[in-house]
């Protein structure tokens, strides 16, 4: 994980906070992955280039909150983000069997909302000035996702036209 200030800033922290990353930082950042229970890294090329995870799993109403980071400046834009969100999906509404998931993110992350709306997230509501970013106060937008709601890439596509059955 690295601290570009640029991909930071859509997390919601100010660019006078960024620090670059150390070894020990970057050593613990692993073991509260390793130790998270639903938590996996993004790669592409076998090269570490995010995270993905669910958090506030609640086994009783059958939810959760999902965080994501791509981290690496040039993974952005790729469709990488997008096919972790669709696999971490899948396996929340089908081995999980989770019926809701939820997500916070900065109205300005653009890139991200688009994202999320691509997956099937439906903007829920906005938290007027929840985040003070860069000397000036931004809103959260939440979204979610019903199971009912999600098309999961393993299910079976109808085919669309001329079935060669009669006309």
């Amino acid at each position: 994980m690295g601290y570009n200030p640029e991909i930071v800033e859509m997390f919601g922290v100010s660019r006078k906070d960024v620090r670059p990353i150390t070894v020990e930082g970057a050593a613990g950042w692993v073991q509260k992955l390793i130790q998270h229970p639903h938590a996996w890294v993004i790669e592409a090329g076998g090269v570490l280039i995010g995270e993905i995870r669910l958090d506030r799993v609640d086994p009783q109403d059958r939810r959760a909150s999902m965080a994501i980071g791509i981290y690496d400046a040039a993974s952005l834009g790729r469709g990488f983000g997008t096919e972790a969100i669709m696999l971490l999906l899948d396996h929340a509404f089908g081995t999980m069997e989770l019926h809701r998931i939820a997500i916070r993110v900065l109205a300005y992350n653009a890139r991200a909302i688009r994202a999320y709306e691509k997956c099937g997230f439906i903007v829920e509501g906005r938290e007027r000035e929840a985040a003070f970013v860069n000397g000036h106060w931004h809103d959260d937008i939440m979204m979610g996702l019903l199971s009912r709601e999600f098309i999961s890439p393993h299910a079976p596509r109808v085919a669309c036209g001329n079935t060669g059955e009669g006309e």
